[in-house]
């Protein structure tokens, strides 16, 4: 997410399963409305409600508005007096809701600066995980993030956080100790740690720090070498991570790949469309289609990184910009698809940025996969399905260590099917889509 967009003026943002991105266009209210207003909307809550009203009137992918009479909703809420934001704010989620859409809604200013601050692919902090330890009842360290002040202060797995800036963590959570520890980059802090039964005082200095979204390994798995990357969710930073990962495993000379996206809820749509044309050399991506019957069909533009087989693995919480990258591998035939049935949301928001700092996100366009399926509310069938039983999920949950391991059934059955020479494999550069596969053969009418 571009950090600036906050200073400037209202910029307009594609939301991919509940993240966002920033595209070229402004929105509706150029720079003179920006100067001339935004001082103004600050102070005026009837503004905000009729900005939103008109961003809505304007995008929205429905022209029905869900068969709901849109002007005489705006005359409803320019009608009223709100003596307080929080009035207006309430009336525009009211009015919302009547188009029937969940993911068309209002953010108020603290929900919106958390969304654009999740998507950015980075935090402002020390640069750790932690948790509550069910035995000890200690905040403890997970992992010092890489190259983090965490790390380079000499922060481990394991210790446990006794104090915040001379705060006691006793009884403290999680969401709480979060909040004390994140701040702007360059203000000092202090932590009280305990190990192996010493304590210490560690002074260290906030910083910028970029979030892993990308894990990767190489398993040997038998007489096969495996690639194995987790994408977490799709941020501003996984292209990159997501490039290193497989250029380092190529280096290792892998036999074949394992891309796990089970339980990404989605992240920035350009930075599925870049992730897809690492593993793509040829072919289209997805097809969006607006209000309008327009839309754009992004296409990989041979700069594929591997040819070796690929099997993809997803369950019920792979979402959105997930489900985009799992489209494309799946229609193109370049991976083979394993695991549960996908969430199925296919619909694509445009998020803005509000003159108080709040914001709306709308639905804006429908999109397809490269074959032109409409996966909305049914989700990408795999193509070996397998879902884990209620004992597996709670054994995997409980010890992480066997994901992705022989242990984990998905991952298991992802070996079988790589250790197939015909399986998962991409097709030649100069193959051509059919003019069955193509999106358009199809009628893509909503």
């Amino acid at each position: 997410m571009n950090q600036s967009a906050k200073s400037s003026s209202p910029l307009q943002v594609l939301l991919i399963g509940g993240a966002i991105a920033t595209t070229a266009a402004l929105s509706v209210f150029g720079p003179v409305w920006t100067r001339s207003v935004r001082a103004a909307l600050q102070d005026s809550p009837k503004a905000i409600v009729d900005q939103v009203w008109q961003l809505v009137n304007r995008e929205y992918v429905d022209p029905s508005f869900n068969k709901k009479d849109w002007q005489t909703i705006r005359q409803s809420l320019l009608n009223r007096e709100y003596t307080n934001r929080d009035q207006a704010y309430e009336a525009v989620r009211a009015a919302l809701k009547q188009l029937g859409d969940p993911y068309t809604r209002f953010m108020d200013p603290k929900q919106y600066e958390t969304l654009t601050s999740q998507t950015s692919g980075e935090v402002s902090g020390i640069g750790i995980r932690m948790e509550l330890n069910e035995k000890t009842k200690r905040l403890t360290v997970i992992e010092a993030l890489e190259n983090s002040p965490a790390i380079r202060a000499g922060v481990k797995s394991g210790d446990q956080i006794l104090a915040i800036d001379g705060k006691s963590t006793q009884n403290m959570k999680v969401e709480d100790a979060s909040k004390l520890i994140r701040g702007k980059a360059g203000v000092p802090l202090s932590l009280r740690l305990g190990r192996e039964q010493k304590e210490f005082e560690l002074k260290l200095t906030r910083a910028t720090i970029e979030v892993p979204t990308v894990r990767y390994a190489l398993k040997q798995e038998g007489g096969k070498r495996i690639g194995y990357i987790r994408l977490r969710e799709f941020s501003a930073h996984a292209a990159d991570q997501m490039r290193r990962a497989i250029r380092d495993l190529n280096g290792k000379q892998v036999d074949g790949y394992v891309l796990d996206l089970r339980d990404n809820p989605g992240g920035l749509l350009q930075a599925s469309i870049e992730i897809a044309r690492m593993w793509i050399d040829d072919g289209p991506i997805v097809k969006t289609v607006d209000r309008d019957g327009g839309g754009e069909q992004p296409r990989a533009n041979r700069s594929a990184m591997t040819k070796r087989p690929l099997a993809v693995l997803v369950n019920g919480n792979s979402a959105s910009a997930s489900e985009i990258l799992t489209g494309a591998l799946q229609d193109n035939k370049r991976a083979v698809v394993i695991g549960g049935q996908t969430f199925g949301k296919a619909l694509v928001q445009s998020v803005h940025e509000l003159g108080d700092g709040s914001g709306v996100a709308i639905t804006i366009a429908h999109y397809y996969t490269p074959k032109g399926t409409d996966i909305n509310h049914k989700g990408i069938t795999p193509d070996v399905k397998i879902d884990l039983t209620d004992a597996q999920e709670r054994q995997l949950a409980s010890n992480p260590n066997l994901v992705a391991t022989p242990n984990d059934p998905q991952y298991a059955r992802a070996l079988t099917a790589l250790s197939n020479p015909n399986i998962a494999q991409p097709r030649p550069a100069n193959t051509q889509t059919s003019q069955a596969e193509k999106p358009g053969a199809i009628d893509l009418k909503f």
